[in-house]
C-alpha cells in the first residue's frame, strides 16, 4: 500500500461548510452554538429559507456564499420556500443534485420523513424543546464529513 492508500479522507470537517436553512433564529442559534460546544470545527453559514439557500448555492446572493464542500441541515416548515420544495429545486439542478441534506424538523409525521428520504436527505432528526439532540447531530455531522469524500462546490 502506498501513503496515499493508508491517508484520512480527503476532507476533514474544517474543510466543510454547513448551510443551516431555517427561518427560525432561535434554532439557528442553537445549531451554531452546539457546533461551537461540542468542538465542530467546521464553518457555518445561514439561510432563512429555502430561496436564499439555493442563492447562496447557486452563487446568486448578494452577502453570503459557500465555496467548500457544503453539508445542509434543512427544516421543512419555512415561509416563501418550504424545505420540500428547496429540496425538489436542489435535486432538480444538475450542479447541485448531490449535496449532502439533513433534515432538522419539528416535524415527526412518517410522511414527511419518507417524502424526505424519498428525495435522497442523508438524515432527518426531529427538533425537541430541550437541546440534547443538537449533540447527536453535531457527531453525526462530524462522523459523516471525516468518512465521505464529498465533492466541493462547482465554480
Amino acid at each position: 500500500m502506498t501513503e496515499r492508500d493508508t491517508a484520512q479522507p480527503r476532507n476533514a470537517l474544517s474543510d466543510y461548510t454547513v448551510l443551516v436553512v431555517d427561518d427560525d433564529d432561535v434554532a439557528l442559534e442553537s445549531v451554531l452554538r452546539s457546533f461551537k460546544r461540542h468542538g465542530v470545527p467546521c464553518r457555518s453559514e445561514t439561510a432563512g429559507d429555502g430561496r436564499e439557500a439555493l442563492d447562496i448555492l447557486r452563487r446568486r446572493h448578494g452577502d453570503k456564499q459557500v465555496d467548500t464542500p457544503v453539508i445542509v441541515l434543512l427544516d421543512l416548515n419555512m415561509p416563501n420556500m418550504d424545505g420540500f420544495q428547496f429540496l425538489e429545486e436542489l435535486r432538480a439542478d444538475a450542479e447541485l443534485k448531490r449535496t449532502v441534506v439533513f433534515i432538522l424538523s419539528t416535524s415527526s409525521r412518517d410522511r414527511d420523513r419518507s417524502r424526505a428520504y424519498d428525495e435522497h436527505v442523508a438524515g432527518y432528526m426531529v427538533k425537541s424543546a430541550v437541546g440534547p439532540q443538537f449533540a447527536q447531530l453535531a457527531q453525526f455531522i462530524t462522523k459523516y464529513a471525516t468518512t465521505q469524500n464529498l465533492p466541493t462546490m462547482a465554480h
